[in-house]
C-alpha cells in the first residue's frame, strides 16, 4: 500500500497539501506533458502551421478529416485566410495536410493533457489521497489549463483575418501561461514528492537571487515569444555583433517610442539577446556561489544543472541566430528554455528552508 500523509511541512510557514509518491509522479507526468505541448507548439509556429485549422471545436475537433471530401472542406476554409493568399498561394492538398497535422497534433495533445490531469485527479480525490489544500490548488491549475485552450484559440483568431501570422502579443500571452502552468505543476510535484530542501538557513541569502533569476527567465520567455511572433530572429543573423554593430541602428524607428519594444524587429531582437546575457551572467554567478557555499547535495545538483543548461541555452541561441532560425536548432532552443526554467525553479525550491528547520 502506498504511504502518504497530509501534514508534512515544506516552505516557510506553509503546509504541504499532501505527500504521496503516486500523486507526485502523476504531477511530474503532467509537467512533462505540458513541456511537450510547448515544444510541439513551437514547432507548429516554426512550420507556420498554426492557422491551418480555422475553427475551434473543443469536442468534435478531436477527430481529424476522415475522407477526401472532409479534407477538401478543411482546405477550402484555409484558402480563405490571408496566410494562404499572401504566403501559400498555390499550395496543394498534400502540403496542406502536413501543416494541418502539426496544428491538429498540438490541439490533440492539449486534450490528452486534460484527460491525464482530470481522471487521476478525480480518482485520488475519491481515495482521499488529496486533501482540501491540494484539491483547491489543483482546481486552479485545471481552470488555468482550460483557459489556456481558450487563449490559444484567441491567439489563432488574430491571424485569420488580415495577418499572415498570429499577434505577437497573443503569442506571448499563450506561451507565458503555458510556462506558468508548467512551473505551478512542477513546483507542486516537488512539494508532494517531498523533494529535499536545504537544511542550512545560511543559504537563505541566495534565495532572493534564485527568485530574481526565475522572474528574469519568465520575462525572457515573453520576449522570446515577441521575437518569434515578429520573425525578429532573422533581423541580425550575426554574432556577437548585430550585422557589424554593437548597437544596431533603427531601434526607435517607430512612434510612439515605447512601441518599438514590442513591434520593432530590431529592438525586440536586441533586447532578447541582451537579456540573455544578463540571465546567463546571473545564473553562472549563482551556480558558482552555491557550489562553493552549499553543503547540501540537492542544492549543489540543482546548481550544476542550472549552469549546464545556461551554457547550452546560450550556445543554442547563438546557433539559432547564425543558422537563420533553422527548425531543429530553434526547437532545441525552446526545449532548453523549458529545461532552464525548470532548473531555476528547482534551485529556488531547494533554497526554501523547511519550516521545521527554522530557528
Amino acid at each position: 500500500m502506498a504511504e502518504y500523509s497530509t501534514s508534512q511541512k515544506s516552505s516557510p510557514g506553509i503546509s504541504v497539501p499532501t505527500t504521496d509518491k503516486a500523486v507526485g509522479i502523476w504531477l511530474l507526468l503532467v509537467a512533462v506533458l505540458i513541456a511537450l505541448i510547448v515544444i510541439v507548439g513551437g514547432l507548429t509556429r516554426l512550420t507556420e502551421s498554426g492557422l491551418s485549422i480555422t475553427e475551434w471545436r473543443p469536442v468534435t475537433g478531436i477527430f481529424p478529416p476522415l475522407s477526401n471530401a472532409a479534407w477538401e472542406i478543411e482546405f477550402t476554409k484555409y484558402r480563405d485566410t490571408a496566410q494562404y493568399e499572401l504566403l501559400n498561394q498555390g499550395m496543394g492538398l498534400a502540403a496542406f495536410k502536413t501543416i494541418f497535422w502539426w496544428e491538429w497534433g498540438h490541439r490533440f495533445l492539449g486534450r490528452i493533457i486534460g484527460f491525464v490531469f482530470l481522471f487521476p485527479f478525480v480518482y485520488f480525490l475519491a481515495k482521499k489521497r488529496i486533501n482540501g489544500r491540494l484539491a483547491a490548488r489543483l482546481g486552479v491549475i485545471f481552470l488555468l489549463g482550460a483557459a489556456q485552450g481558450a487563449l490559444g484559440w484567441w491567439m489563432v483568431q488574430s491571424g485569420l483575418a488580415e495577418r499572415v501570422s498570429v499577434s505577437q502579443y497573443r503569442l506571448a500571452a499563450h506561451l507565458g501561461l503555458a510556462f506558468l502552468l508548467f512551473g505551478f505543476v512542477f513546483w507542486t510535484a516537488l512539494e508532494v514528492l517531498g523533494a529535499r530542501q536545504t537544511e542550512h538557513t545560511g543559504l537563505l541569502r541566495f534565495q532572493a537571487f534564485s527568485w530574481l533569476l526565475t522572474i528574469l527567465m519568465f520575462i525572457q520567455i515573453l520576449l522570446g515569444a515577441i521575437v518569434a511572433g515578429l520573425d525578429a530572429g532573422l533581423a541580425f543573423p550575426t554574432w556577437p555583433t548585430f550585422a557589424g554593430n554593437w548597437i544596431p541602428p533603427g531601434l526607435y524607428n517607430l512612434a510612439p517610442w515605447w512601441i518599438n519594444h514590442f513591434e520593432n524587429p530590431a529592438m525586440t531582437h536586441f533586447q532578447h539577446r541582451n537579456m540573455g546575457y544578463v540571465i546567463a551572467g546571473l545564473a553562472i554567478w549563482l551556480s558558482s556561489a552555491l557550489l562553493r557555499a552549499s553543503p547540501d547535495k540537492p542544492t549543489r545538483i540543482a546548481a550544476i544543472y542550472l549552469a549546464a543548461f545556461t551554457i547550452m541555452q546560450v550556445f543554442l541561441g547563438v546557433i539559432t541566430v547564425i543558422m537563420l532560425v533553422a527548425l531543429p536548432i530553434a526547437a532545441l532552443h525552446q526545449f532548453f528554455a523549458l529545461a532552464l526554467f525548470g532548473a531555476t525553479l528547482w534551485l529556488a525550491f531547494t533554497l526554501t528552508v523547511p519550516a521545521s528547520n527554522q530557528q
